[in-house]
This record gives C-alpha cells, structure tokens and sequence, in this order.
C-alpha cells in the first residue's frame, strides 16, 4: 500500500524541528501500535534537512542494548563515538554533544521499554536535559505504545521526566475521508459494505488497512477471509497487543472485554459474570488502558449510574468477539466456520460499530462540538446520536441504521421529545432530526 495521508502530523513535527535551531525541543508522541507512529517520524525527518537518528529501544540488558545502539548512532552519524557505551546516558550525552554544535533531531521509540531494561534511565535522560537543552540544538522525540508506561512516564508528578516534555503529538486513526482514498485506490467501486467492513475491523488503524490493502482484500467477504488465513497476523495481534499493557492479570481482563464485547455493557451484568471487583477492572481499562469508554447519556453528569460500556477500539471488539470467543475452532483448524460464522453475524456485529464510524467522521471534520448518544433508565427510549453544534446554536438528532428503509421518524420524534422533557435546557436550540444509513458513509 502506498503511504497516505498524515501531512498534518508530519507538517507539525517540522515545525517543531525547525524551532529547536532556536531552543532545544522535546516532543511526546504517542498512540496505540500500529497506528503508523514510526512511518510518520521516517518521513517527517529523513528528509536529510538536519542530522537525524533513530534509535529502536528493544527489551534486554543495559549495556547489549547500548552496544546495537552505539552501532546505530555510528552508522546514522557516520562517525565513531569514544570508547564503549555501557549505558543508555553516555550514548544520548554523546549525542547533546554533538548538538550543541549542529542541530540533531533523535528519535528514541518504544521509549517505554526502559521501564523493562533499566527505570534509572528516566533520571538520567532528566538530568541530561536540564545540562544541556540550553545549549544544545536538540530535536529530541520519544514514542510510545504501552499507554499506561507512557502516562506513568511523562504525565505522573512523580516521575523524574514530568513536566520536561515541550509538546504531545498523539497518533490517532485515519479520518474517514482517508480512509475512503485508501479503499478506492485499491478498488474504485467499491460498495459501502466494504467500507463498513474495513472500518469495523481496523478502525482505520494504519498497519491493519495496509495488511488488508496489500493483500487485495476490497471486499467484506475478501476482508474477513484474510482475517482468517492459516498466515494471517490478524489471529494472534490482539494478545500480542494487550498481553502486554495487562502483564500477569491479562486472564481477567481478558474476561472481562470478552464479555462486554458479547454485549453484556452494563455494570451490573458484568458483576455477575466477573466477580465483586469488576469495578476495579472497569476503571483500570477506561483509565489507565483507554480500551474501553463508559459511556452516560448525552448531557447527563459524570457519576451518573446510567451508564454503559464499549470497547472503543474496533479491532479489539472484531479480535475478542470473533476470534478471542472462537479461538478453539482456529486450534483445530475450523477457519472456513469461522469465517462463515462471521459473515453470518457481521451485519448484527457492525451494528455499533456504524455509529462510531460516524462519530470520528464528525470529530475528524469538525460538524459538532459534542456528539453522544442517549437513553433513558427505564431503556424505553434511545437515540444513537445527539449532535449539537453549539456556536450555532443548533442540535440534530440521528437514528443510524444499515438500511434508511428501516428508519420510521415519527418513532424518533417520540424519543426526542422524551429527551427533552429529561433535558429541557435544549429545547432553545434549534432542532432536526434524521437518518444515517450506509449511504451516508
């Protein structure tokens, strides 16, 4: 697949490296693996405008990663450094030296692997920076995938790095247009099904629309099938990601996002199923994995009890509806069920999944300032989508269905009018409601 989209991240870290000439800079940049972090820093910087070095922090001892590292810094400089390095904090203070007589952008990723390979390394790269970020012309970029390390990192107050970084870039997934390019460059008449389909189970994540792309999956059908293949990395990518983040209790958690992704969303149902403590686990997820979202009604307070639980990522609620819940039939080579299982259950499945495809199309270009569904306790009456534009002054209401043949709108003006009588602030404002459909997409 050829490399799409990214100009306004790649147009950022530029600046960023043109203003670090002036003062040294240090920028954040994190998102979820394989959102494409790593492609974006090679084409933003390798561009040979600044001396520029990327160094892969990968888990073993100190000095066997300081010896690889050393290598690197000596092939991408195309010198020799002195001596040798023992230690991650002779090789970056090697690196400021040279700063301070050029500019020099390095790249350090999976900066949060040194929590694994030596957590002193936090106060050295702190007390490095304080020596010489006055001096030096340093354009000094760390990338993260485990959110928790790099929260803890950067973001705790505790942390000797805290408050030291001069920016945060996150990653997120391609907008919905983007995506639209990508699909149709592979296939220009394609059907919405198949944009559904490449939404619900990448979530515009960069690596899994390039595993598809290139493997010339346009079609749902073609999709799910290389999910599926006997060589595909679709099958083991969700444990790899969380095993992970979720270290010795990774069992549970696992437990409890298979059963949210089987629909069971409400606090109550999972207690059941989990256990007493699934409080903790829910909070945990929400707040310090940021897999899941608890969701409350549009408008409603934060403590509200009304409320409910998603798995936002939609790999991740593809990877632990489908293959997670199944993978006993991948062990004994029942791939073809699977896949048809899959295509059986997938227009159910990509129900919600419509939805959130229509909310990051409304984030990524800016049509509301708050976009949020809405229910009542009783669940008598729901609406997908409450949109207000608030500098307008108005607020739309949807119902989002596969098919507009399904939506019945005197159906949706009853529940809007019950939503007014729990909200009647927004009664001001001006009102429409409507349909989104796949042709909306």
């Amino acid at each position: 697949m050829d490399f799409f989209g990214r100009e306004e991240e790649i147009s950022s870290l530029r600046r960023i490296r043109a203003a670090s000439h002036e003062w040294a800079r240090f920028t954040v940049v994190t998102g979820r693996r394989r959102i494409g972090k790593t492609e974006i820093m090679k084409r933003a910087f390798g561009d040979g405008a600044d001396t520029f070095v990327y160094l892969l922090i990968t888990r073993q001892s100190e000095p066997t990663l300081c010896e690889t590292l050393q290598s690197e810094v000596e092939r991408q400089l195309g010198t020799p450094m002195l001596g040798k390095a023992r230690s991650f904090a002779e090789i970056l203070e090697s690196l400021l030296r040279v700063a301070v007589t050029r500019p020099v952008t390095l790249v350090i990723d999976e900066f949060q692997e040194f929590v694994r390979v030596n957590p002193a390394v936090f106060g050295d790269v702190q007390r490095l920076w304080d020596a010489y970020h006055r001096s030096a012309k340093i354009n000094l970029v760390v990338c993260g995938s485990v959110t928790r390390l790099m929260k803890k990192v950067f973001f705790d107050k505790a942390e000797p790095l805290y408050g030291r970084n001069t920016g945060h870039l996150k990653v997120a997934a391609f907008p919905t247009l983007l995506l639209k390019e990508i699909l149709a460059s592979g296939k220009p008449g394609y059907t919405k099904k198949d944009l559904l389909a490449l939404w619900s189970i990448t979530g515009g994540v960069a690596r899994y629309v390039q595993l598809l792309m290139d493997d010339r999956a346009y079609t749902k059908e073609k999709m799910i099938a290389s999910v599926f293949d006997k060589a595909s990395p679709f099958v083991d990518e969700g444990r790899i990601l969380l095993a992970e983040e979720f270290g010795g209790e990774h069992t549970t958690f696992f437990s409890v996002l298979s059963e949210i992704s089987a629909g069971k969303t409400k606090f109550g149902e999972l207690s059941t199923s989990i256990g007493p403590d699934i409080g903790t686990y829910l909070s945990r997820l929400e707040q310090d994995y940021g897999i899941i979202r608890r969701q409350i009604p549009a408008f409603e307070h934060r403590g509200s009890h009304n409320s409910a639980y998603r798995i936002d990522d939609c790999f991740l609620r593809f990877w632990f509806r489908f293959v997670f819940k199944y993978g006993a039939w991948l062990e004994f080579g029942r791939r073809k069920d699977l896949e048809n299982l899959v295509l059986r259950d997938f227009d159910a499945f990509s129900g919600y999944a419509l939805e959130r495809y229509f909310v990051w199309k409304f984030a990524t270009e800016g049509t509301f300032t708050h976009v949020e569904g809405w229910w009542d306790r009783k669940g008598e009456n729901e609406i997908d989508l409450v949109c207000e534009d608030e500098p307008a002054g108005k607020i739309t209401f949807y119902e989002v269905k596969r098919s507009i043949d399904r939506y019945d709108a005197a159906q949706l003006a009853a529940k809007v009018e019950a939503f007014f009588k729990k909200n009647p602030q927004k009664r001001t404002l001006n009102v429409s409601m409507g349909c989104l459909s796949l042709d909306d997409m």
